[in-house]
């Protein structure tokens, strides 16, 4: 067994480095084991003991009872294995890691320390640190998640995975490697110049790790799917602490429930994606004052753009309907997208041609201007909930679930800085068909079963004090929605997980196979149950 000395701990890198190529390479590598990390953080306890002036007292146990213990001896203990990547509450990084998550929720939770590993080794490292001390962790991406707890940990440990930004495209432009602590506005600034893209985020500052390991919609998914079906391989540290490539060949199992399956099954440290050639966009926003008729149009473009959506896959709309505080009024905002440099395409024309708009950003833009576009609709630093629903594509069903929106944002429209938005985006039959791809996913859907209208219920607010009122009534236009779905047989069970509350049973939405299957595989890799018990943060199979 190999034994690493304190000594050896402070040349951890090199170490790591050594161990990864015993291993035999990449798609296998074992930097070491639990029982050797156990052995070096009781080590760490005689360097402390051994140190304390406490010691030295008549009584024995004195030192013993003063010594760390749960997340206080895994910050510890990282902190002296890798000084410079562990941080506390008092470090100036650790307030800057704490500002970059996007929801109040999120920024207001305090981790006992943050670690931001430089490789998968590193990552590997803090695993085992937390399975031996028994400390409950969450790992972040980019942070974009609406509650608390998603991707961080309160009184544990938050695993920041900001250093692994590592943007690396194949010899044959058809792969590009990407770190898990990417953003996709940095992934698109390194491929556009190449006339490449990859199937990712349209929100500049979303992370590349939580949007993938959900789904993960696209500017381009009506011609190459959703994010998850576009990954050829995963660098996955598992619970044992290896780190092994997971493709369809290797680990099949593993490969097909990280499609969809969220953070059950390991930490991806980064991802081996499709890439395709892709150049500039006509795209933009469209804004509408709400009037009944300028919606009927909108709503009945957007149904039919649903049928017709295979006729030309190079278009995509994102329909929001949003209350404005300060004129006191709802507004409509068509978000068009056309993933050529064509201006006003007839697939599009049932949504330019509807008169009255207020105001028009429709241009020739690159995929990262696209993206900056979207997350300036998006701020950070505000209170923040979302929710879903999947209901069949139908304009009188649309019409109906937005007067539920705005029936329920009545009651909660007086809240301080309150932005409650209706979004409606199209799972059309193609994107359905690319999910069969290398095996298919655990998402659930079926290609006789679109094109699909995904609901997302987005409200952003200043105050805590309000989080109740405003929870309750997102909670009852989903209900409310669903109801009038279920009344006219339209209802679908699909809960997509990166728009989802934290009241939403994502999982069970997959069925019950699906459900059952994740559950084996969840088992079989993890039977400790390391991803359900210690890293309890966001959605989980139980």
């Amino acid at each position: 067994m190999r034994f690493f000395s304190l000594a050896g701990l402070l040349a951890l890198p090199l170490a790591l480095t050594v161990a990864q190529e015993d291993a035999g390479g990449p798609d296998e590598a074992v930097p070491y084991t639990l029982e050797e990390v156990e052995l070096q953080i009781d080590e760490y306890l005689d360097h402390i003991n051994a140190t304390d002036p406490t010691s030295a007292d008549e009584d024995p146990d004195v030192a013993a009872r003063s010594l760390p213990s749960g997340c206080s001896l895994a910050c510890g203990f990282l902190n002296f294995a890798r000084p410079n990547d562990l941080f506390y509450p008092n470090d100036p990084e650790y307030q800057y890691l704490e500002s970059r998550y996007w929801s109040q929720q999120q920024a207001g939770v305090e981790p006992e320390c943050r670690f931001t590993p430089r490789s998968a080794a590193h990552v590997s490292l803090a695993v085992l640190t937390a399975r031996v001390v028994k400390c409950e962790f969450a790992v972040k991406s980019g942070g974009h998640a609406a509650f608390a707890g998603a991707s961080s940990a309160q009184d544990g440990l938050t695993i920041d995975l900001i250093h692994l930004t590592n943007i690396e495209v194949s010899s044959n432009k058809k792969k590009t490697t990407v770190g898990a602590g990417n953003v996709w506005y940095d992934v698109y600034s390194d491929l556009t110049p190449q006339g490449l893209t990859v199937v990712g985020g349209r929100v500049s500052a979303i992370g590349v790790g939580g949007l993938t390991l959900g789904g993960g919609l696209s500017f381009v998914s009506n011609r190459h799917g959703w994010a998850c079906d576009n990954v050829d391989a995963y660098e996955v540290v598992f619970a044992d602490g290896s780190i092994r490539k997971v493709t369809k060949n290797a680990y099949s199992d593993l490969y097909w429930a990280l499609r969809g399956g969220g953070n059950n099954f390991g930490i991806v440290t980064s991802f081996d994606l499709a890439t395709y050639a892709q150049g500039d966009f006509w795209a933009g926003v469209q804004t509408f004052f709400y009037t009944d008729e300028t919606s009927a149009a909108i709503n009945d473009a957007f149904y039919h753009l649903g049928l017709r959506s295979s006729e030309d896959p190079y278009a995509q709309v994102i329909m929001a309907y949003a209350y404005a505080q300060v004129i006191d009024s709802f507004v409509i905002a068509s978000d068009l997208q056309y993933s050529k440099p064509v201006v006003n395409p007839p697939i599009l024309q049932n949504f330019t041609s509807i008169p009255g708009a207020i105001a028009d950003t429709m241009r020739i833009t690159d995929l990262p201007g696209l993206t900056v576009e979207f997350n300036d609709t998006n701020p950070g630093g505000f209170r923040q909930s979302y929710w879903t629903l999947t209901v069949g594509n139908d304009a009188d069903l649309m019409g109906e679930m937005v007067a539920i929106y705005k029936d329920e944002v009545e009651g909660i429209k007086d809240a301080p800085g309150i932005v409650p938005s209706a979004v409606f985006q199209l799972i059309t039959e193609d994107m359905i068909t690319h999910m069969s791809k290398n095996g298919g996913n655990p998402l659930g859907l079926q290609s006789q079963q679109g094109p699909l209208n995904l609901l997302n219920i987005a409200i952003s607010w200043s105050n805590a004090a309000d989080d109740a009122r405003i929870l309750a009534a997102a909670q009852r236009m989903v209900d409310r929605s669903r109801a009038a779905a279920q009344a006219r047989g339209l209802d679908h069970p699909f809960l997509y997980q990166n728009y989802a509350s934290q009241f939403q049973d994502v999982f069970a939405s997959y069925g019950s196979a699906n459900l059952a299957r994740l559950r084996q595989i969840s088992k079989k890799y993890d039977p400790t149950k390391v991803w359900q018990k210690l890293q309890k943060g966001y959605f989980k199979l139980g």
